[in-house]
């Protein structure tokens, strides 16, 4: 309340003494969502906005964001946190869930999105975007990926549109694919009438474009405009625009496209911002344009870790076209806007520099990943012991549910570390921190036993098992064991405690571009994971974590 006073009497003051009133602004910070956040999409409703990404495989899938003011953001939920809704058994972590969309109209919250190995496209729907999300219901006429819906808020009706197939399926060149729609019942959730195809190609057919793909409709001043991107999620990747006077198109490109690229900038520019494109536009608390959209941040040359993240840019309307970050042609790490800022209570940090600790005594943070599903019977929260996780047979390198809880390695230089409690009764029992980039790509600094002494030992995956890259032993009597992980750039390193005091180096200078999206393949970035196993036998035993600590401290946001 007194700074509520305070700012009324300075704004007063300001006008008695003919000063001009000093507005409000705030700093945008990109990424806004950093880390494996990639595919965003985003919807207002009211004053309030909310944002969903792709989770391939991991469960609970489609983080629900909120925020007031596009800077500060809060996970509020998840869109499939239930194992009756979906599960991602025997997929590979980078398939499952591809690009969701959210919109909002009526009351009613709708995400479309595509389980890209088995369901196929559908909608869920939800009156809180909070949850619960119904049952996805199934689109099976919408043949293709990234779905989307439109209400046209002049006609009342409802459009869903997505990347689909070549004409006749019969692509004149690798990466062709077109975007086409269907007008959809928002209430019976499913199409009606005819496949009509509004984009062969992309903006010139000629060229060969490729990979034309995310599409979404806005409505301004007479024109529906149609943007996409295309080039392929990589370091080509591009947004493009479309417009028309109808809905039904023909669309139109901009003669000046891409509206949004780095791909032609100097390579070897400072702190780089790459392959970005994947937009949603979404109106300001200030009632300009802005636009979310996916690009990652290189540590060399194509070679990251932290997976696609999501960022925001201004946008200008020039001769009614939208243009992306219109001032500069590099992405910036920070916007300034005339608007208020409002904090999040109770909210993890995800963009800039920041630490914190997640205590494991009541319930589960919502922005941590299992693998596929969740079995709430194979672990267990306590305020003495933190989560104890039961030992399962299952490992991460298989395509199953281990016991795995990860969260996302959000900078280019962080720290991951944790306390672990356990005791090993064979060779074939571990437990400890892992970083992951997917199955057959990870470190993993773990507690076990060889020659029957306790040992902290650090393994390297291969293409069917794991590589011990060293061993330390411990004292007999030892339980207790704090682990630590560091990345810096392309190599990190691994470190082990026993009294929380003084740490032991086990290894540094461990190969990065291990874990990188380059040499993994897939779209997903690492993870920083508590694992416990067996390797595939039998065990009654368990594993306790007391706590995960992460800190990043990335020199782009310094």
């Amino acid at each position: 309340m007194n700074k509520l006073r305070s700012s009324y009497l300075l704004s007063l003051l300001c006008v008695l003494l003919n000063f001009p009133v000093l507005a409000q602004s705030i700093t945008l910070v990109n990424p806004i969502l950093t880390g494996f956040y990639p595919d965003p999409s985003i919807v207002r409703a009211g004053s309030d906005y909310y944002l969903v990404n792709s989770t391939f495989s991991y469960f609970p899938g489609i983080p629900v964001f909120h925020s007031k003011d596009l800077k500060n953001w809060k996970q509020i939920g998840n869109v499939i946190d239930r194992p009756s809704q979906m599960d991602f058994m025997g997929e590979h972590l980078t398939r499952g869930l591809f690009a969701p969309a959210i919109s909002y109209h009526k009351g009613t919250f709708y995400v479309t999105c595509t389980d890209i190995d088995h369901d196929g496209n559908f909608v869920a729907t939800a009156t809180n975007p909070a949850g619960p999300w119904s049952d996805p219901v199934k689109i099976p006429q919408v043949r293709g990926i990234d779905p989307s819906l439109y209400f046209d808020t002049e006609t009342g009706k409802a459009y869903i549109l997505y990347n689909s197939d070549a004409p006749n399926r019969k692509p004149l060149y690798s990466g062709h694919r077109t975007i086409r729609m269907y007008e959809f019942d928002p209430v019976t959730l499913k199409v009606i009438g005819e496949e009509k195809q509004l984009v062969n190609g992309g903006v010139d057919l000629s060229k060969k474009p490729v990979w034309i793909e995310a599409p979404h409709i806005l409505q301004r001043n007479g024109w529906y405009y149609l943007y996409a991107a295309e080039g392929g999620t990589s370091i080509n990747h591009t947004e493009v625009v479309f417009r028309s006077k109808d809905v039904w198109g023909p669309y139109v490109p901009y003669a000046n496209n891409s509206i949004l690229t780095q791909r032609d900038l100097p390579a070897d520019r400072k702190d780089p911002v790459t392959s970005a494109g994947h937009a949603q536009f979404v109106e300001g608390p200030d009632g300009k344009t802005y636009a979310i959209f996916l690009a990652v941040r290189p540590y060399e040359g194509d070679f990251y870790n932290t997976g696609r993240e999501t960022f925001i840019a201004p946008v200008e309307w020039k001769d009614d076209w939208p243009i992306i970050n219109p001032d500069t042609k590099e992405i910036q790490y920070a916007y300034t806007a005339n608007y208020k800022e409002v904090k999040q209570k109770g909210a993890l940090p995800q963009s800039g520099n920041f630490s914190y600790t997640m205590k494991f005594d009541k319930t589960l943070d919502p922005t941590l990943l299992f693998m596929r599903t969740i079995d709430k019977n194979s672990y267990s929260l306590s305020k003495k012991q933190g989560l104890t996780l039961k030992l399962k047979p299952e490992t991460v390198m298989e395509l199953g549910n281990p016991s795995f809880i990860g969260k996302r390695q959000q900078h280019l230089y962080s720290t991951a570390e944790t306390e672990v409690k356990f005791t090993p009764v064979s060779s074939k029992e571990k437990a400890g921190l892992m970083i992951l980039q997917d199955e057959k790509h990870f470190y993993f600094l773990s507690k076990s036993i060889s020659s029957d002494k306790p040992v902290v030992q650090l393994w390297k995956s291969n293409d069917k098992s794991m590589d011990l890259l060293t061993e330390i032993d411990l004292p007999t009597s030892t339980e207790k064991v704090l682990f630590r992980i560091s990345s810096a750039g392309d190599s990190y390193s691994f470190h082990f405690s026993t009294d929380a005091k003084s740490w032991t180096l086990l290894k540094d200078n461990v190969d990065g571009k291990f874990l990188s999206t380059k040499v993994a393949g897939g779209f997903i970035g690492c993870l920083y994971g508590l694992y416990a196993t067996s390797s595939g036998e039998a065990t009654t035993n368990s594993a306790s974590f007391k706590y995960l600590k992460y800190s990043g401290n990335d020199p782009m946001f310094k």
